[in-house]
């Protein structure tokens, strides 16, 4: 059974444009998905540029967590 040429041509035709068609859906997602991880990269490397507590910072807070303790302590009328 022989088919008209035309009709090869159109089959090829809408071959292509599909082919096209999928692979620049799927190139833009590729793109947005490096991009996604490029905002993921940013942020995770603003967060680790805060500065880390010094020690006595840490020693402050402790000792004021102590202090607090001591207060309630004494609000709820226990001695120490």
């Amino acid at each position: 059974m022989e088919q008209d040429p035309n009709f090869y041509i159109i089959i090829g035709a809408f071959a292509v444009l599909s082919v096209g068609i999928v692979s620049s859906l799927g190139l833009r997602g590729w793109r947005d998905w490096i991009a996604l991880k490029h905002a993921e990269l940013d942020i995770a490397r603003r967060s680790s540029d805060a500065p880390v507590p010094s020690a006595t910072s840490r020693i402050e807070v402790a000792d004021l967590k102590e202090r607090v303790k001591k207060l309630e302590a004494i609000a709820a009328g226990i001695d120490i």
